[in-house]
């Protein structure tokens, strides 16, 4: 996945200030840049893709940014977004409060409404855009919740943070389809920090938590033929039982679903036009299967033919 790029490098220094901020204003849809009167700027910003959720390193000096009620159009995509400070800080306004964070720590704003978020120092920030109806569909009532810090003290939202952080390393080695299953973990832990931050937070939210977790391990680690219940355990430094009751209601288990993902990659693989000259043993091999017996006979119990026939009825269909 290739990350796209904009940064202040490619033009003059005279000109860099007054170029960060006509950028953001067209990036952002008149999103207003303020660089605290400084003329000597530079900036740097990021971004890649994991399904309809979006990942930006930003990298700049001191600046703020800020739309005010006028600017705010109710015809563009709502989104919530994430300000997570790698270096330096960030200020987040909205609804009347203003919270403050620190490389520890998160917090976001609706971007549907008016809002103003300072850097008052040069900063390494990750920012992460996740669409607004993907959370209030779920129940959340987000006005409460903006402008507030949160992952300090641990718990669902700090492994939110580290979900967003991996996720933003990971990512340029990812297939769209692994991307999206990222994205996907993201919103689902953001959703239940809102949660969390709610006080509606149980247990039941930190078994959510924690099989979000395993999904997006198993998504990360598809192809290692060494992915069990065991490793996944050793990695994300808990217990075989809580690994079970993460996955309680999941019919066939943590390893029922390690063997769907596998299978499903597969199917995907013999369906992509692009793959076509790799072999069938290539392809399996590459989403963790060892023998080649066992990944026939359990492609044949899930989609009720052999691999290579399903492979010629697909390329069949395609001509």
């Amino acid at each position: 996945m290739q990350a796209s790029q904009m940064s202040t490098d490619q033009v003059a220094p005279r000109e860099r200030a007054g170029f960060w901020s006509d950028w953001i204003n067209r990036l952002f849809c008149g999103l207003k840049s303020d660089l605290y009167g400084d003329t000597d700027f530079n900036g740097r910003m990021s971004t890649l893709r994991a399904g309809d959720v979006v990942l930006t390193r930003l990298e700049s000096q001191r600046h703020r940014v800020l739309r005010s009620p006028s600017q705010v159009r109710a015809s563009e995509q709502g989104y919530l977004k994430i300000v997570a400070p790698w270096v330096g800080c960030a200020g987040v306004e909205q609804q009347g409060r203003e919270a403050w964070v620190t490389p520890d720590q998160w917090s976001l704003y609706d971007t549907t409404d008016s809002y103003a978020v300072a850097n008052p120092v040069r900063v390494e920030h990750l920012i992460v855009m996740v669409p607004k109806d993907r959370v209030t569909e779920r129940g959340v009532h987000i006005d409460p919740l903006v402008a507030r810090r949160l992952g300090g003290t641990g718990g669902v939202a700090r492994i939110a943070l580290e979900t967003m952080r991996n996720a933003y390393r990971e990512l340029p080695g990812m297939s769209p389809q692994a991307a999206q299953g990222v994205g996907d973990a993201i919103t689902q832990l953001v959703h239940l920090s809102l949660l969390d931050l709610a006080g509606i937070g149980t247990a039941t939210t930190q078994r959510e938590a924690l099989r979000e977790r395993i999904k997006q391990h198993v998504t990360q680690h598809l192809g290692d033929p060494a992915l069990s219940v065991d490793a996944i355990a050793l990695a994300l430094n808990c217990s075989r039982r809580q690994l079970y009751n993460a996955f309680a209601e999941e019919p066939d288990g943590v390893a029922g679903y390690i063997l769907r993902r596998r299978l499903e990659a597969c199917r995907r693989s013999f369906d992509d036009r692009a793959q076509d000259r790799r072999s069938i043993t290539d392809i399996a091999i590459g989403f963790g299967f060892s023998n080649m017996a066992h990944f026939s006979r359990v492609f044949r119990a899930h989609l009720g033919v052999a691999p290579s026939d399903y492979r010629r009825v697909a390329g069949a269909a395609r001509a």
